[in-house]
């Protein structure tokens, strides 16, 4: 999501959103609703049992996707999103139900509502890409 051809000045949409911290925090509250809302049953199934690693990682991956530090290309190398997720099946309802877990998610840590239609756009996106059959 970066802009890589943004000049000095300009503001990431990490740091709008509060840096490090807060891009923790919206990943914890993320993975809570997932733990314990029932509409977001069928993507909790597709998580291991203890999300402790799935935290870290999406945590890692946002920081650098927002224009942050690159902590999961540090650690892991390029995302590969969808070759990572293939042996998951993602369909629609996997894809809507991981959006609206982070729009909650987003709109309960209260990010402003600018920032939070753009990232929503952003990740409606990536979601869309990450299926890996049809329904």
């Amino acid at each position: 999501m970066a802009d890589p051809s943004a000049g000095e000045g300009r503001v990431t949409p990490f740091e709008r959103l509060g840096g490090e911290a807060a891009v923790r925090a919206l990943v914890d509250h993320f993975y809570d609703l997932m733990d314990l809302e029932p509409g977001f049953a069928e993507l909790r199934a597709l998580h291991p049992a203890t999300l402790d690693g799935s935290r870290d990682k999406l945590h890692w991956y946002l920081c650098g996707w927002l224009g942050g530090p690159n902590h999961y290309i540090e650690r892991f190398g390029h995302p590969r999103l969808r070759a990572r997720h293939l042996p998951y099946a993602i369909g629609n309802r996997e894809r809507d139900q991981w959006m609206a877990c982070m729009t909650q998610a987003l709109r309960e840590r209260g990010v402003e509502p600018g920032l939070q239609a753009d990232l929503q756009q952003a990740l409606q996106g990536v979601a869309d890409w990450m299926r890996n059959r049809a329904s």
